[in-house]
């Protein structure tokens, strides 16, 4: 398969979309971490409709970042810029596939903590938020200094679909 020169309307759109499920879902989540302290020391759980929709909203960001990965290994994903240094090519790719991994990896975390109270998916599934909010400071910064800094113009390859 041919490397693209951009990505598709579909990978634009779910990236911009995964991006405000995840914001989301970090926004939104003091009613189950309330669930989840109040069911750790054996407190009634109240039920609160932001619960179900952090548990719904992270099986879709899963679901997503499936059809994503499908895209991904259909399409393909446009090469980094070629004055790019190796090093730089290099950490933009294990981000991008970290990213992958770690979209996925939360919301099984989290199921597998909420339905069946293990305390160490729990403990994980946090260590993956942070770690997800620095791919995502990483991946925002690297954004920047290629448009600013670099003046790649990489940004408008998720604004713009390849014809």
């Amino acid at each position: 398969m041919a490397q693209p020169t951009g990505y598709t309307r579909a990978q634009i759109g779910l990236h911009w979309i995964t991006l405000l499920l995840v914001a989301l879902q970090y926004l939104l989540h003091d009613a189950i971490a309330a669930a989840w302290e109040a069911m750790a020391t054996g407190a009634e759980v109240v039920f609160h409709p932001l619960i179900g929709q952090h548990v719904a909203v992270g099986a879709l960001v899963a679901v997503l970042t499936f059809v994503r990965l499908g895209l991904r290994f259909s399409h393909g994903a446009p090469p980094p810029p070629a004055s790019e240094h190796a090093a730089l090519k290099a950490v933009a790719h294990a981000t991008h596939w970290a990213f992958y991994a770690l979209l996925i990896l939360m919301p099984v975390s989290g199921a597998i903590a909420w339905f069946n109270g293990v305390a160490g998916a729990a403990q994980a599934h946090n260590v993956m938020k942070l770690a997800l909010l620095a791919l995502i400071a990483l991946h925002v910064l690297a954004a920047l200094a290629h448009q600013f800094v670099f003046k790649t113009n990489l940004m408008a390859r998720m604004k713009t679909p390849a014809a």
